[in-house]
């Protein structure tokens, strides 16, 4: 759905680099670099351990959730999508008008004079651009706002793209499972579960609620937040992500063959706030080469339909007239 791990990629990113740079750099000393491999060790050891334990313990809670967690690679998401048999179960309003009105509200930066916002990085080759800043809230989760121009795209491909949640498995190398758990076909608001993975830390998981709405010129927006599902029963060798606001808006880049995607995300995914703010800032710009190159591979004839045949993509929204005169003014 286009917004897993905006800090935890780019942490994935970012460790990866840093221990790739310890490997390959022969001029470090030899006795430093043992030294860092044994607390390494220790660290992982010890991570192992606690895991191990976790297990052992939370093995007999966990067997009534086995049915639902299945092998990444027996896993069918269109089998176990589950409809919404009756208007109690109806998911509705979990993503509703007010969530889209903020969304927009964010990405035209309606923001208050005392948000004192930290530009984090600006890059660009000869088929991307991307351009994020960030700011800390007295009690909330940092909020970032990001900007990245594709050359040569459509919107539609885009969008696509970064919907198709099977083939970000394929690319995205901290995304382990995902599963469709409910779609609402009243208004197109769809619930998933997804599974993140990242080097010495617990795995996170996202049970997301989403929904998408066309605009005028065939602009697309999409709003994602945090909830809660029966299906998703929680289990403890896995950190439940607690916040989570994210949104984007793809359009035209007027002019040229491009188009953009503006993201505005806001997550707890109990990171340190100072780890995160250095990661995200020294491995997003890897993270978003790695998604150029996969968005370029896309396509409809090498990447065949295999999402279940219900989702938010085929149940797009209209924004009301109303909503765009509000983003106006």
């Amino acid at each position: 759905m286009g917004f897993f791990g905006f800090n935890g990629s780019s942490l994935y990113s970012s460790l990866k680099s840093s221990m790739d740079f310890w490997f390959l750099n022969d001029r470090m000393n030899i006795c430093y670099g043992w030294a860092t491999l044994f607390v390494l060790l220790c660290i992982i050891l010890f991570l192992f351990s606690t895991r191990l334990l976790r297990f052992f313990s939370s093995s007999s809670s966990s067997s009534s959730s086995s049915s639902r967690r299945h092998n990444v690679s027996s896993f069918s998401p269109a089998a176990s999508a589950t409809e919404i048999p009756s208007s109690n179960s109806r998911i509705s309003e979990i993503v509703s008008v007010a969530d889209l009105k903020f969304l927009i509200e964010n990405l035209d930066e309606k923001l208050s004079e005392n948000e004192k916002w930290e530009n984090v990085t600006n890059k660009r080759n000869n088929l991307l651009a991307y351009t994020a800043k960030c700011f800390k809230p007295k009690d909330a989760p940092i909020k970032y706002l990001s900007l990245t121009v594709f050359e040569n795209c459509t919107i539609e491909v885009l969008r696509d793209f970064y919907m198709d949640n099977e083939y970000r498995k394929q690319w995205d190398k901290t995304v382990v499972e995902h599963e469709q758990l409910q779609v609402d076909r009243t208004n197109g608001t769809e619930i998933g579960c997804t599974i993140k993975k990242f080097p010495l830390l617990t795995p996170r998981e996202y049970v997301l609620a989403w929904r998408l709405w066309e605009g005028k010129d065939k602009t697309f927006y999409c709003f994602i937040k945090e909830c809660e599902h029966p299906l998703a029963v929680r289990q403890r060798k896995f950190v439940r992500v607690k916040f989570f606001r994210s949104g984007w808006r793809i359009s035209k880049v007027p002019g040229r063959n491009a188009c953009q995607i503006k993201m505005f995300h806001q997550e707890d995914a109990g990171l340190n706030l100072e780890m995160a703010k250095l990661a995200f800032s020294r491995g997003i710009w890897s993270y978003v080469c790695k998604m150029n190159d996969a968005l370029r591979r896309y396509s409809v004839k090498s990447h065949p339909l295999i999402c279940p045949a219900v989702t938010a993509v085929s149940l797009i929204q209209k924004v009301s007239t109303s909503i765009l005169k509000y983003s106006c003014c």
